[in-house]
């Protein structure tokens, strides 16, 4: 979805803030508001890319498509590869380097989402509404315990690095 700040009846923020509710889908903000506060607030928001007009029709479809390939894993029926770990969601398992990592239900929700919205960063807030739904009343604190545990059962694989602390945001699951 391209969605302008600035529009009729509702603001694209909370046209933003409503999709994110919802679902999954790509957003990228195209406005003349090119202040950092704004650009800052629609990605807090949930956009994916935040492009300022003037902006070139090249570099507009570029960034597109580069929404798109980090919002679409690279997925194979049911199985999701990345950075040396694979999801067989058919299974419910994950392997790394051909081995299986034993996962708790949690941790293995978790890596399925980071692996399905891979180079994205997610606060506490958005992992609690989107792993644990928006009906659990838990600490924020508690993504923490969970991504703690993850990293320990990714260790022996040497795959922990995979999911990255952005400081001052959350955290986000990258193969670099």
């Amino acid at each position: 979805v391209v969605l302008d700040i600035n529009m009729p009846r509702m603001d694209g923020l909370e046209v933003c803030r409503r999709l994110r509710a919802g679902g999954d889908l790509p957003v990228l903000f195209l406005s003349s508001r090119d202040d950092a506060f704004d650009r800052v607030l629609g990605i807090e928001l949930g956009a994916d890319d935040y492009v300022t007009k003037p902006f070139s029709p090249r570099e507009l479809r570029l960034r597109v498509k580069a929404v798109l390939r980090r919002t679409r894993p690279e997925s194979r029926g049911d199985r999701i590869e990345m950075g040396g770990l694979t999801v067989d969601e058919a299974a419910h398992r994950v392997f790394a380097h051909g081995e299986e990592v034993p996962l708790g239900p949690m941790e293995y929700r978790m890596l399925h989402f980071f692996m399905s919205h891979a180079e994205r960063v997610y606060t506490r807030g958005q992992l609690l509404d989107r792993i644990w739904g928006r009906a659990a009343y838990i600490e924020e604190r508690t993504v923490d315990v969970h991504i703690r545990r993850l990293r320990k059962a990714l260790q022996p694989f040497d795959c922990e690095g995979l999911v990255q602390t952005v400081r001052g945001t959350g955290y986000r699951f990258s193969r670099s």
